[in-house]
């Protein structure tokens, strides 16, 4: 590891990084006359660059060497290959995950389950708890929303991603989903990160909305530091300063993501825009630049949503993205999955 020392340190600051070093077994050896420039020779591990970042006397970590996090890509390491019931993300297969914001009554959630499924996805999303700028704003239907989904996972034969909140919920939310969402709220929610790290299930990680990438990672190395290696990353757009649009879709970070990490990425074009006629050409942008799947609202009457119902898109849109992305996908000699069992 080559570290950048900060100038004029006090000799307690520099003892406290030879200190370190020899606690973490590494040989400490300067590279240039005025002390700046320290090399770190030895077998490193996943938690060295922060137990360094974190002391005074470092100014920054020029190259990490084998001090490599679980989230980053080795040299020639290929795609973590993460399945959720037919789905599957990385390795060149997309998924696409659809349903509505929120999980409202049995019948409209079936039938827009239903109704993805017929037309391409193999992942329902649906909130049973839903976290709201507003407390007056409507909360989800919570345990009987969980419920909702197990019906409809049993009904339709998709698998089922739901979000949770607390860290107390997680046991009760594993046993429905089939993946856990973490949303842009919590994603700095070190507790939360922690209990899903030692959960089985695969676990969505949204971006927090003003996350740089590297703060995002370092969230998603919580969960894999916990055991669960099973993370998929969701580009969901940032924060920006112009009103036409509810975020930012950043597609630059898609494809640097698919470089820095190993782990999947896919897109919600939909929290991205927050208008439903974007979508379309927003999940497009996300599958250009290599996302592994797109995550959509989907309502069959967006006019009656509980929540968010100005960017849910119809059926027959999603049909639309569903078809986009099985050309945009084989351009690159990636394939889109699709439901193969047979529904009673």
């Amino acid at each position: 590891m080559l570290v950048r020392l900060r100038k004029n340190l006090t000799e307690p600051e520099l003892a406290a990084v030879h200190g370190l070093a020899r606690q973490l077994g590494l040989r400490p050896r300067f590279l240039d006359g005025t002390s700046d420039l320290l090399q770190l020779d030895g077998r490193s591990g996943p938690d060295h660059r922060s137990r360094f970042e974190d002391l005074s006397a470092v100014e920054a970590i020029l190259d990490p060497g084998e001090a490599r996090e679980r989230f980053q890509r080795a040299a020639g390491q290929p795609d973590t290959v993460i399945a959720v019931g037919e789905g599957r993300f990385g390795g060149g297969n997309v998924t696409l995950i659809a349903g509505p914001c929120a999980v409202e009554s049995p019948e409209r959630l079936l039938e827009i389950a239903r109704g993805v499924r017929e037309r391409g996805a193999t992942v329902l999303r649906g909130g049973a708890y839903k976290p709201r700028t507003s407390p007056y704003s409507f909360q989800g239907t919570r345990e009987k929303g969980l419920e909702m989904l197990a019906r409809a996972r049993l009904e339709t034969g998709l698998a089922v991603v739901t979000e949770v909140l607390d860290p107390r919920d997680v046991g009760a939310v594993s046993e429905i989903a089939d993946m856990i969402q973490i949303g842009s709220r919590n994603m700095a929610n070190s507790a939360l990160l922690q209990e899903v790290g030692r959960s089985t299930k695969p676990v969505l990680l949204k971006r927090g909305f003003a996350a740089t990438l590297r703060e995002f990672l370092l969230a998603a190395e919580y969960v894999l530091a916990g055991g669960n290696s099973q993370v998929v990353l969701c580009e969901r757009g940032i924060r920006g300063f112009d009103p036409s649009t509810r975020n930012v879709l950043d597609v630059g970070a898609v494809a640097a993501l698919k470089r820095m990490t190993h782990l999947p990425v896919i897109v919600d074009p939909s929290h991205a825009s927050g208008r439903a006629d974007l979508v379309r050409a927003l999940s497009r942008a996300g599958l250009a630049a290599g996302a592994d799947g797109v995550m959509c609202d989907v309502h069959t009457a967006p006019s009656e949503a509980h929540c968010d119902g100005h960017q849910a898109i119809s059926l027959d849109e999603f049909a639309r993205i569903a078809a986009d992305a099985r050309v945009l996908a084989a351009l690159d000699q990636r394939s889109v999955m699709h439901c193969t069992e047979v529904v009673r």
